[in-house]
């Protein structure tokens, strides 16, 4: 199962990932750094995280979960540094 999910932080931000194996440890790439920014040392003593699963595909092309993963991004805006933790596409400010 190929799967496209959200990852949602204490903080409210957001990451949109692909997985290709639907591995249910699996939490994506995002930049630690930018993540790590975002929250003091106490606050990551107890750090709780969401994960949805937003669209799934048995029979997807890889190149077809690529698109999937780039329409989530787009749609929540997760590119956008005050919305989520994506660095790509690279976000234009309007």
């Amino acid at each position: 199962m190929k799967v496209i999910y959200k990852i949602t932080y204490p903080n409210g931000k957001i990451y949109v990932g692909k997985d290709l194996t639907d591995s249910i440890n699996y939490f994506g790439s995002a930049a630690h750094q930018a993540i790590a920014a975002d929250f003091t040392r106490e606050q990551r003593r107890d750090f709780k995280i969401r994960k949805e699963i937003l669209w799934e595909s048995e029979i997807a092309t890889n190149e077809e979960v690529n698109s999937k993963e780039l329409e989530f991004i787009r749609f929540f805006g997760s590119n956008d540094p005050t919305i989520g933790y994506n660095r790509w596409p690279k976000f234009k400010e309007k």
